[in-house]
């Protein structure tokens, strides 16, 4: 029992899944509640799709029966057919037919940097910083809640996560692992409603962390960091761990806001004296009236 009267594991009172189940279980439990009344084939399709980029559900994992699945959504099994259309349409569902048939789930490969580039252009300055401020909100909670509420052998998933994306040969993986750290972290602090969040801020970033995970250094740091939190989770440290998870999360995105106001042709690191919001005093580039 945790000190706000929690019960440990997630499957106690303060949280989604089966009891002893770990923090990736907890993650995926949200994966497969019940989702919104408004666009449900949109709403469906968002969340599996996010699931599925995140990791969250493993490349040739086959998903629950197209009843069973509909059930868990709360939703019809025509809304669920147009929804695992729409997912092969993407690329990201594979449907077979006969015995041993059913729908599997296609992880796609890393996209091309020049496309992430262009996806990051299209954020003005404010916008990253803006979703860096509900980011960090939102891990930083997350981190805070697991100090008080996780036992420790609920940190096993998170802490083979961080060795995971420490070990990890491209950016395009690591930015999966980044991720899906994060979302873990969300459902160690057992709140469903945290754990969404989590994976639909990780779907809005998209790939962008790609484009600042080739820096082996910068890598080393961010592992060395997800430690921390874990490590602060582990001792019930919650101001430590909220502190760690949001300082993570802002040097992310101070990066991603320095590539975006840097010429084309270069791409120069956050100056040490950078705050941790990314907050920089150069001239702005007149693209974009919001940059």
């Amino acid at each position: 029992m945790r000190p706000d009267g929690r019960q440990g594991g997630p499957g106690g009172s303060g949280g989604p899944g089966r009891a002893g189940a770990g923090a990736r279980g907890s993650a995926r439990t949200a994966v497969f509640t019940p989702v919104d009344t408004r666009a449900r084939v949109d709403t469906v399709v968002r969340r599996l799709g996010d699931a599925i980029e995140l990791g969250l559900l493993a490349d040739g994992e086959q998903l629950p029966g197209e009843t069973e699945l509909a059930g868990q959504l709360g939703v019809s099994t025509v809304t669920l057919r147009e929804a695992l259309m729409a997912l092969r349409q993407q690329g990201l569902v594979t449907t077979r037919r006969g015995r041993g048939g059913g729908s599997f789930v296609t992880v796609p490969e890393g996209p091309p940097e020049d496309r992430i580039r262009a996806r990051l252009a299209d954020w003005s300055t404010e916008e990253l910083r803006d979703l860096g401020d509900h980011w960090a909100a939102v891990s930083g909670a997350a981190a805070l809640l697991a100090a008080r509420r996780t036992e420790p052998g609920e940190l096993r998933q998170p802490a083979r996560t961080v060795e995971e994306f420490a070990a990890a040969a491209d950016p395009a993986a690591r930015s999966r692992l980044y991720g899906r750290f994060h979302v873990e972290l969300a459902a160690a602090a057992q709140s469903a409603r945290l754990t969404r969040e989590e994976i639909a801020l990780q779907a809005e970033l998209g790939a962008l962390p790609v484009l600042v995970l080739d820096d082996p250094g910068y890598v080393s740091r961010v592992a060395d960091r997800h430690r921390s939190v874990i490590s602060a989770v582990h001792d019930e440290a919650d101001e430590r761990a909220r502190m760690l998870a949001e300082e993570c999360v802002r040097e992310t995105v101070g990066r991603l806001v320095a590539l975006r106001l840097a010429p084309p042709s270069r791409a120069p690191e956050p100056r040490p004296e950078e705050d941790t919001d990314g907050q920089d005093h150069r001239a702005r580039p007149t693209r974009r009236s919001g940059a």
